[in-house]
């Protein structure tokens, strides 16, 4: 996890970069990003040489590439891109590239703590999942779903174990893809796999399976759940070490814990569950109605509900409370414990809560502008470009990041504001 304790929590406003102003230095450059401590700012650059490069803080990184994307901080505050150079792509870290190098390269994801960073790669018409540098032994003829677990110490992915032409059906059909883990697919093939994920103490993984055409379920390392049903979602794990998963059952949608029906009545549709910190609480995204869309903690939908979508599910640290970014009438409102804020938005983001549960903040846009709202009441003050709040871990100070002015008087900024001040 972030370690939030060594950020400086001083009150106050701390200008980082003058952003306008590295126009003068490169061709163009691209949207910038934040890092999580709001220390840092940095966006892909053009140089007058027609090569592209990241400039942090308004310094330019020394090494220059054919290409640079999806440039993203880790969660230790490490700025990442993935890069070609010369033809070949790797990811670079803080400026310095990977040795290992691929025709192509995606997917960069982190672990909890951003000490172990994984990609995706294709080499050789082989796909190979890379972590830290080092890639897994055997390459696969396809590899989707790259999975990193929340420690780092293993990676998972859907591989293709089995080859078969365009037009074998009849072979697709006895299943040809698996899951590999660290690299070793299991012992029992599929005809589909999609999102997977690991268990606590990182020893075991369960994914979404299809067994035939028309049956679906959910597999824990290789052995599917003896149940089928007409469609599945994405597994977690309990804290207890069972698994939970959302089904469909003769049209309807339930939780299922280990292949049984956990909860005590069916939805039209369920997905995106959670379990809360302490996993006693179970929530998910659910429609009780076609069209009516809200969040179920338990088993037990929120009175209100939204007529487009509703999204960013989020437990508060002690999972006594619950969130969530739900869509009406083409507007987007917040939504706390079943109770929307009073205040709607042409954007919001995921609501985050303190670290004492008793606040809620969340990033919003209105009219081209973005500002943080906190306990359903906005900043005064908006940006032109902003990025997810973050609490101090006494939960009594807030961190707003973003950019202030527009073109060649953009200024990012970072600041410190006390929660009694707002």
């Amino acid at each position: 996890m972030h370690d939030h304790e060594k950020w400086d929590w001083n009150i106050g406003r701390k200008q980082i970069a003058d952003i306008g102003k590295w126009k003068e230095n490169f061709k163009w450059v691209e949207e910038p990003c934040a890092s999580p401590d709001g220390e840092k700012v940095a966006a892909v650059v053009k140089t007058e040489d027609m090569e592209f490069s990241v400039c942090e803080n308004g310094d330019a990184w020394e090494s220059t590439f054919d290409k640079v994307w999806y440039l993203r901080f880790s969660p230790d505050n490490r700025l990442t891109g993935l890069v070609s150079d010369m033809g070949e792509w790797t990811l670079a870290v803080d400026g310095a590239p990977w040795e290992s190098r691929f025709e192509f390269a995606w997917d960069t994801q982190f672990s909890q703590d951003g000490a172990v960073i994984s990609i995706s790669g294709q080499k050789g018409r082989k796909y190979h999942a890379v972590v830290n540098d080092a890639s897994w032994e055997q390459g696969f003829d396809q590899m989707t779903n790259l999975t990193l677990s929340p420690d780092g110490s293993r990676t998972a992915a859907v591989v293709q174990t089995e080859a078969f032409g365009e037009t074998d059906i009849l072979k697709f059909q006895e299943g040809c893809f698996s899951v590999a883990v660290d690299g070793q697919p299991w012992d029992k093939n599929f005809v589909n796999v999609w999102e997977m994920v690991f268990s606590p103490d990182h020893e075991h993984v369960a994914a979404e399976v299809r067994t035939s055409l028309y049956d679906y379920t959910i597999a824990v390392d290789g052995v599917p759940w003896s149940q089928n049903f007409t469609s599945v979602w994405k597994p977690l794990f309990s804290q207890d070490g069972s698994v939970t998963a959302p089904v469909r059952i003769k049209g309807a949608w339930n939780l299922a814990k280990n292949g049984i029906s956990l909860w005590d009545r069916s939805f039209v549709q369920l997905w995106h569950h959670q379990h809360s910190a302490d996993g006693k609480k179970l929530a998910a995204i659910v429609a009780p109605e076609f069209g009516k869309w809200t969040v179920a903690v338990d088993g037990v939908p929120w009175s209100h509900t939204f007529g487009e979508l509703v999204t960013d599910l989020a437990f508060s640290p002690e999972g006594t409370r619950a969130a969530c970014v739900g869509k009406a009438d083409g507007k987007w409102m917040i939504c706390v414990d079943g109770q929307p804020w009073t205040r709607s938005f042409d954007m919001a983001w995921q609501p985050v809560f303190s670290p004492n549960n008793a606040h809620v903040a969340a990033k919003v846009e209105k009219n081209g502008r973005y500002t943080i709202i906190i306990d359903d009441r906005p900043l005064k003050q908006d940006f032109e470009a902003a990025w997810n709040p973050v609490f101090s871990p006494d939960g009594e100070k807030i961190l707003i990041r973003g950019i202030e002015g527009k073109r060649d008087e953009a200024v990012y900024s970072r600041q410190i504001l006390a929660l009694t001040d707002i």
